[in-house]
């Protein structure tokens, strides 16, 4: 599979985001191009079009798989799994979220609910303040994703489009 400059540019700078996502450049890579892709691939046409090493690429494709990025699929005559993206970039957006919130948020609120029930006389005032005041703020932040995650499509939508006139109406309210 021959990439144009542009498809080419995007593969390689999702490559690069991926990695300051905390995701290995190739997991990134493969990810932009089964997204670009105008049809499912497979493993060997996905090692050759980014040219990387077969075991990376399934490696990879695993990886992307638990983040429920990825789907397996399969084509009439072929008996190789092939592999697509989520195509619709609001459901990508979400599921990255709802995955970063599992692995990040949630286990760092269960921490902060630890220490906040430990914490004693020898914890000090100042770090039972410090935790204390996290969690608060983690514990709004969760309730406002878990409400956000609910909203309708069409809700949601007109949410993002209103951008700062949603500030200048909670400015007035205040």
């Amino acid at each position: 599979m021959e990439l144009s400059p542009v498809t080419r540019k995007f593969v390689l700078h999702w490559g690069e985001m991926g990695t300051r996502w905390g995701v290995s450049r190739t997991v990134a890579q493969i990810h932009a191009l089964l997204y670009l892709a105008e049809r499912p691939l497979n493993a060997e046409e996905i090692s050759e079009t980014l040219a990387v090493a077969r075991s990376n690429v399934s490696t990879s494709l695993k990886e992307l798989q638990a983040w429920g990025l990825i789907k397996v699929t399969h084509v009439i005559g072929d008996r190789r799994d092939h592999y697509e993206a989520i195509q619709d970039i609001t459901n990508l957006f979400r599921v990255i979220v709802e995955e970063r919130k599992r692995r990040e948020i949630d286990p760092t609120l269960a921490l902060l609910r630890e220490c906040a029930a430990e914490a004693d006389a020898k914890t000090g005032a100042h770090a039972r303040a410090r935790i204390g005041e996290t969690l608060q703020f983690l514990e709004m932040l969760n309730k406002w994703y878990e409400d956000m995650k609910g909203l309708p499509y069409p809700l949601l939508m007109s949410l993002l489009r209103m951008g700062g006139r949603v500030q200048r109406f909670l400015s007035k309210a205040a």
